[in-house]
């Protein structure tokens, strides 16, 4: 039964309907004309000046050749060629059409020297159409940044982007698959010196649209770098009020003082790598309590101060029935657990020369994490609950334009281009744990529409704030709300997001304090916001979505695309090898072997006590096993096993033919064979309970 305000509510949300009717055509009448702010050179956008890519289907974009790029990188990096080639020259580059073929999106492309390629963009065209129809189009163009962004056809264009990403060293204590950087098997070390971190966060900062910048220190593992505590303190004193790191969390794990004084010197968010519920579920990362670190990292994090963001790689066919269990967690642990991000593998790094039939496996797009979510969890209907990333900018415009022509920065956008990334929010009770998704009982696409219509008329501060109020009671819908939610608590949540009345919820600037942390986790209502983030790699790139990119690299050779640094040409391998450090040789001989922990070594912990809320049956699920029982192979290590093992039965098929009799008669295994459509390989017995079975 519905509570009684639940009606009142109600009924002032047709009286906001009548009331934005008539505050709608006033507002109308001579729009006023945008500013230019104090952080930008270009004046704010209108929505009609907003650029968007190529969308919809079928199109051609520019991509890559995989044999082509890989080819040409190393001709690079062994000198036979110059790294300037790549700011005169479309190296590799090959176009790319993206089509609807058999209920899928696919980008298909062809190379005169290497054959046909195609790979999965999505699995769902509704939801892909979706994402592109409610794209509000790129942010300002990036200015003032010649110096910084000049790569070629691989050059940022639009926009600051939200998190600076600044890899203090390429020096990991694991050894992962995947590994979109191939930590500690390049052969040297690259690690930034303490003048370089500097430069490089001094440079950042001169860019504009001077947005409110996040920076991540990333790695490797950039708590290694002798130099992580103080490039999180400098990061804080220049300006960036969001300093992250992208880390494992064995560190954090390992010492309450550590992730304490991370927090005293600025650290706000902790990317915690996090693959699945259980140490089984992360076992293929060959730590053998992996969980054990995770969940001791999360409450000496969070007790310090640091909010938590969990990072999952997904691999379809590894640990994608984790899904719902990492958001079950999420949702059990309110209180400390606010953001997930959901990354669909790359392949790229260690994973660049993946066979077509592991690729076509483990391939997972932003569709199947939509799709997973709803059937492991019951809850997001992918067109209605999801979005892309970029549709914020749309309430990122409205903050700009509350926040006035004086501010030292620009909020925070995320203007990528909609195949990249997507989000869905839910809200939750944190002392009932009862949780609906926002866009249930908020209309968020008429809602974006309606905030459209106040950005367009950029009336100032009073009219902005009053047409969002409307906006959002008019597209409320309180009887599917949680059930203790009220219309003033997403009022409340709106202006703690974008800072538009000036009311107090504790400080997120850089002179913010414990209690700041603890004023803004007082709240009761956790807006869990559910993030997919999908990288490219050389068989989905699409140049649109780099030159769009949010997470540029800061490197001595200019600010680089996320995708085009680690995938595209390879600049990580360029660059990294023209400013290395030293040799792995010279460097162990100086500084000695660091610790990895690998092949299911145990990380030390000084206590495992946490408080953090467990479903018992989740911990006790085994590990994956879909591919085990399609006999494909899971890691790049193991492809290469596989192969050396192929070579050595053609060199000697009586070996090969003696280990198959044994198989078979001493070990009563199934032979495999191959047969092309029933999902890759079969056992023998399984083949033939395929061909005899009735059509249904």
């Amino acid at each position: 039964m519905h509570k009684p305000i639940k009606y009142v509510e109600k009924g002032l949300t047709y009286v906001a309907r009548g009331a934005w009717v008539a505050f709608d055509a006033i507002n109308s009448i001579k729009p006023g004309s945008t500013f230019t702010p104090k952080w930008s050179d270009l004046p704010l956008q209108k929505s009609w000046q907003k650029v968007k890519p190529p969308l919809g289907w079928p199109r051609e974009t520019d991509s890559l050749c995989p044999v082509c790029v890989r080819e040409a990188r190393q001709e690079i990096l062994d000198g036979k060629r110059d790294y300037t080639i790549l700011l005169n020259e479309k190296v590799g580059e090959i176009k790319a059409q993206i089509i609807e073929r058999d209920g899928q999106i696919l980008m298909v492309k062809d190379c005169p020297q290497h054959g046909h390629f195609e790979d999965v963009m999505a699995m769902d065209p509704a939801f892909f159409k979706h994402l592109e129809e409610t794209f509000p189009g790129s942010d300002i163009r990036a200015h003032n940044d010649e110096k910084l962004h000049n790569h070629g056809t691989s050059t940022i264009k639009y926009g600051r982007g939200s998190v600076l990403t600044v890899d203090l060293t390429n020096r990991c204590n694991m050894m992962c698959d995947p590994c979109f950087m191939d930590a500690n098997q390049v052969g040297f070390v690259h690690e930034l010196s303490w003048e370089d971190i500097r430069t490089l966060l001094d440079n950042a900062i001169t860019i504009k649209p001077k947005r409110q910048m996040s920076v991540q220190f990333s790695g490797g593992e950039p708590t290694m770098s002798p130099y992580f505590l103080d490039a999180v303190r400098y990061a804080k004193k220049v300006g960036y009020n969001s300093v992250q790191a992208a880390t494992n969390g064995i560190e954090f794990a390992k010492s309450p003082e550590f992730a304490k004084a991370a927090f005293e010197a600025g650290l706000r968010y902790a990317y915690l790598q996090f693959d699945g519920i259980g140490n089984a579920a992360n076992s293929h990362r060959l730590v053998g309590n992996l969980f054990d670190v995770k969940l001791r990292a999360i409450e000496n994090l969070w007790t310090a101060g640091v909010d938590i963001v969990p990072v999952v790689t997904i691999v379809n066919g590894v640990n994608n029935e984790q899904v719902g269990r990492i958001i079950q967690f999420a949702m059990d642990n309110p209180r400390k657990i606010n953001f997930l991000s959901f990354q669909p593998v790359s392949f790229t790094g260690r994973d660049e020369e993946v066979t077509p039939e592991r690729r076509a496996a483990q391939r997972y797009t932003l569709s199947h994490l939509a799709h997973d979510v709803k059937n492991q969890m019951q809850i997001g209907e992918p067109v209605r609950d999801w979005f892309p990333i970029s549709f914020m900018g749309t309430f990122t415009d409205w903050a700009d334009l509350v926040h006035g022509p004086t501010a030292e920065w620009g909020n925070l956008t995320c203007g990528c281009h909609p195949n990249c990334g997507i989000g869905m929010a839910v809200m939750i009770d944190k002392e009932t744990k009862e949780a609906v998704p926002v866009t249930a009982f908020l209309k968020a696409d008429q809602l974006a529409r309606d905030l459209t219509r106040v950005n367009d008329a950029a009336r100032g501060r009073v009219l902005s704030v009053a047409g969002m109020a409307l906006a959002l009671m008019k597209n409320y819908d309180p009887f599917k709300a949680p059930t203790h939610f009220k219309l003033s608590d997403l009022m409340k949540k709106f202006d703690k997001t974008f800072g538009a009345t000036g009311r107090d919820y504790g400080k997120v600037t850089a002179d913010r304090t414990s209690m700041d942390v603890h004023q803004r986790r007082s709240d009761r209502w956790n807006f869990l916001f559910i993030a997919g983030m999908w990288f490219q790699d050389l068989f989905n790139y699409d140049f649109r979505r780099t030159e769009r990119c949010i997470i540029p690299y800061a490197t001595q050779e200019g600010e680089i695309s996320f995708c085009a640094y680690n995938t595209g040409i390879g600049w990580r391998n360029i660059i990294e090898k023209m400013h290395m450090t030293a040799t792995l040789t010279k460097w162990y001989e100086e500084h000695g072997r660091h610790e990895i922990f690998a092949g299911n070594k145990h990380v030390p912990l000084n206590s495992g006590d946490h408080r953090l809320v467990l479903d018992p049956e989740a911990v006790a699920a085994g590990k994956q096993t879909d591919l085990d029982d399609a006999g494909i192979a899971k890691t790049a290590r193991e492809e290469k096993l596989r192969a050396r093992a192929d070579a050595k039965k053609k060199l000697d098929p009586q070996a090969a033919q003696m280990e198959a009799l044994y198989r078979q008669q001493v070990l009563k295994e199934q032979p495999t064979i191959q047969i092309q459509g029933l999902g890759g390989v079969k056992k023998k017995a399984d083949v033939q309970e395929v061909l005899h079975k009735p059509q249904q």
